[in-house]
């Protein structure tokens, strides 16, 4: 029998806790997310349900400012970094299931290959315009009109493997957009573009200042190329549920059914909702806000907010589990809104561990891969793993 009859993991997405120690590799030597949030709230930064679980408590050079450790706190906690070859969600959450990324994805920091524009231009009908690394809301203020005059696609990228494309649904209608980023899809799976994830970003309005991103996003990730921690418990019988992107990301690979969500706080609703019905297994969440809607947009004051509402909706999480449930808090990677550019930063991300039927206080301490969470949970249902990742669920107890 299980130690735990339900595992509910969610995935703060972006949420980092300082720099990683392979920082310097990727530009990223100095950032910490919840740190410089910390900072731009000047210790005003209010997270008591987290902080009581031991947010708090997790090592680092300096306290988070406002969120300090606690004497005795109620969960278990330490810190994750990844051994995958990027800082993409895609690689963060395969990785946590057990399959590292250790082959680089395609990266086209200065726009794609004229061979991809002109087939996607063939495939559309339409003009590609931009083809540069962009901030979403900046490429839409920039060129939404344009685009709106003359129907062409807003194409653009990040410092991830990631194509976008960003369209407004007035002229360009949400199926199209769809239809043209799965076809994007079907020819960027291999070399020489392997590109990790197809985004499409629909937008409306009819102006520059009013240009409004929707919740109708859709990721078209990479299949995953073996099986991972979701594959495993679902052969083995144990109900795998996705909760946001998280369906996205795994393309719907080893998930028995998922839920699409329209912000942070309707993902927190959904998860508490399956945890007060009689869902069993492993629920997994992702919570886009904070990248897409405050990391990217280098947006400190948001960010804080969206913590501040999590850690909210995380007290009627907390109130509604049963004492044999447990729940583990991560991210995926850093996306420091006190840092440099608009990409995503290299950075350990916070690990949190609790149920009502443990006593709480353990220091999980630095755990690598990521995929010691899947290993975790894997370990809990008696699944057998593929020898990536170490359980942490001894130290529960």
């Amino acid at each position: 029998m299980p130690e735990f009859k339900r595992i509910i993991a969610i995935v703060t997405d972006s949420i980092g806790i300082g720099a990683a120690p392979d920082a310097a590799k990727y530009q990223d030597a100095g950032a910490d997310t919840l740190g410089h949030i910390g900072d731009h709230f000047a210790g005003r930064l209010h997270l008591p349900n987290w902080q009581r679980l031991g947010l708090g408590n997790i090592a680092r050079p300096r306290p988070i400012p406002g969120v300090g450790p606690v004497a005795e706190p109620s969960g278990y906690f330490g810190k994750m970094f990844e051994v995958s070859a990027g800082k993409d969600s895609m690689d963060g959450h395969w990785e946590m299931m057990g399959l590292p990324v250790l082959e680089p994805l395609g990266f086209f920091p200065h726009g794609f290959p004229r061979e991809l524009i002109a087939q996607i231009e063939a495939f559309s009908g339409r003009k590609v315009i931009v083809n540069l690394p962009y901030s979403g809301t900046e490429v839409i203020a920039k060129f939404g009109e344009q685009q709106l005059a003359t129907g062409d696609l807003i194409v653009y990228t990040s410092g991830d493997s990631v194509l976008q494309i960003a369209a407004n649904t007035a002229v360009i209608p949400l199926a199209e957009l769809y239809r043209i980023c799965e076809y994007v899809r079907s020819i960027t799976t291999e070399q020489p573009y392997r590109i990790g994830r197809v985004i499409a970003r629909p937008y409306v309005g009819d102006s520059a200042a009013t240009f409004t991103r929707t919740s109708d996003r859709h990721d078209y990730a990479l299949m995953p190329n073996a099986p991972t921690d979701l594959d495993r418990l679902q052969a083995a019988g144990v109900a795998t549920y996705g909760v946001g992107k998280i369906n996205d990301i795994f393309s719907g690979q080893g998930l028995d059914a998922g839920v699409h969500t329209v912000s942070n706080a309707d993902g927190m609703v959904k998860t508490i909702e399956a945890v007060q019905s009689d869902r069993t297994g492993f629920i997994f969440t992702n919570l886009v806000d904070f990248d897409a809607m405050y990391g990217h947009r280098r947006n400190a004051q948001g960010d804080g907010e969206a913590l501040e509402a999590f850690d909210r909706q995380l007290g009627e999480l907390l109130a509604a589990m049963a004492p044999d449930d447990l729940l583990l808090i991560t991210s995926d990677h850093g996306n420091d809104p006190g840092f440099t550019g608009t990409d995503h930063t290299r950075e350990y991300v916070p690990l949190i561990a609790y149920s009502k039927a443990l006593p709480g206080g353990g220091d999980l301490g630095v755990r690598s891969p990521f995929a010691d969470l899947g290993a975790t949970v894997l370990a809990n249902f008696g699944v057998a793993g593929n020898g990536v990742g170490a359980s942490f669920l001894g130290l529960l107890k």
